[in-house]
């Protein structure tokens, strides 16, 4: 397949007009003279970019990963490569810890259909803070707990590429020293101040959850997790711009703080995600859905019910990012994050032929995993 005349995202981050050759799952050459066989798709007026990679979201369609069935998890995948998303690390919640545990069995043992790729699991829960829980169960929060997450990454078979922790409760600093070398963790529901994130990150963590949110806020004489992981070039940070969340002048606070490199795009969203309003469940428990805001029924936020293609428009179309970077924090920047960014997440010879074409105005014109054409 030659994808022709199309505005291709650069791994230096610009859009620049030619050619990709795609053999077999793969992109073969890009940018170069070729006359290759096959199928020609003219993409004259088009942007091409890496499929997207949402490293924390929890459902969509009616589906959530903690359903813990094969089901669930083939809806997930379908929906998700329908609006480009290309790659999923979907995120656990703090449930009972033998439901967790067949949870991470069931994505172990899952078994590629089509659709999006499952890449990871983001285990947000159950080592946090009841005072931040937001959407959480309080009643199934723990300390952390290597023994247990051992078990848990055994099941998974060795899925689990994030762990959310409350760097302040008891046990977390040594938790971090023991898993630092095998998964990422992130600093996430948590009353942590300054100091104490500090040394989470001295230990070892490198990665702040949906910042701004269950945390505590930026002050100007106690600066929090978001001081702290600012004052780190080694963090990352989650930013869920789904138009509830974060507002735009704070996304754009956020860009200039971190600059683009630091900024992952996240959606964090629920199993009402391409669903209608109504009543729905997360981790549990009740919540209702209009539009884009997803409440628990005291009214506490819990999660969002936009997929990561609607966030990255978002940002573009109402914070007024550019283009270039929003596409680098949907695409590169996760895949770097969860260590898949050799298979996946720029348009590289060697690497998935996994992309999306979209129009001048964000709209998505064709979805391709593997070199095939999906549905959208």
């Amino acid at each position: 397949m030659i994808i022709k005349n199309a505005d291709i995202f650069t791994p230096d981050h610009r859009f620049v007009q030619g050619d990709v050759a795609i053999t077999g799952d793969r992109f073969s050459t890009v940018l170069e003279e070729t006359d290759g066989d096959g199928q020609v798709v003219d993409a004259a007026g088009l942007y091409m970019i890496p499929g997207l990679v949402d490293i924390h979201f929890h459902g969509c369609k009616g589906a959530d990963m903690c359903d813990g069935t094969q089901e669930a998890l083939d809806i997930i995948t379908e929906y998700e490569a329908s609006v480009g998303v290309t790659s999923v690390c979907p995120a656990t919640m703090t449930i009972p810890k033998d439901e967790l545990l067949a949870v991470m069995k069931n994505a172990g043992a899952y078994s590629y259909k089509g659709g999006a790729h499952l890449v990871g699991i983001n285990m947000e829960g159950p080592f946090i803070s009841a005072s931040k829980k937001g959407a959480q169960a309080a009643e199934n929060i723990i300390p952390c707990d290597y023994e247990y997450f051992r078990q848990l990454q055994d099941a998974a078979g060795g899925l689990i590429r994030l762990v959310d922790i409350a760097p302040e409760e008891p046990g977390a600093m040594e938790f971090i020293d023991r898993t630092k070398s095998e998964v990422v963790i992130s600093i996430a529901h948590t009353v942590s101040d300054y100091d104490t994130a500090c040394e989470a990150i001295r230990h070892g963590a490198s990665h702040a959850t949906h910042l701004y949110n269950a945390m505590p806020p930026l002050n100007h004489r106690n600066p929090g997790v978001i001081g702290a992981v600012r004052d780190s070039e080694a963090c990352h940070v989650e930013l869920i711009c789904d138009g509830v969340h974060v507002h735009p002048s704070v996304i754009r606070a956020t860009f200039a703080m971190f600059g683009a490199e630091r900024v992952i795009l996240i959606s964090d969203s629920m199993r009402a995600t391409g669903l209608e309003d109504g009543e729905y469940t997360l981790g549990g428990q009740p919540v209702v859905v209009k539009g884009n805001l997803a409440t628990l029924h005291d009214g506490t936020i819990a999660g969002s019910a936009t997929n990561l293609m609607d966030c990255m428009r978002f940002v573009v179309k109402n914070a007024g990012i550019p283009l270039e970077d929003a596409v680098m924090c949907a695409t590169e920047n996760p895949a770097r994050e969860i260590g898949i960014f050799d298979q996946t997440g720029s348009i590289q010879a060697g690497k998935k032929a996994d992309f999306v074409l979209l129009d001048k105005e964000l709209n998505i014109v064709g979805i391709y995993i593997d070199g095939k054409e999906q549905p959208c």
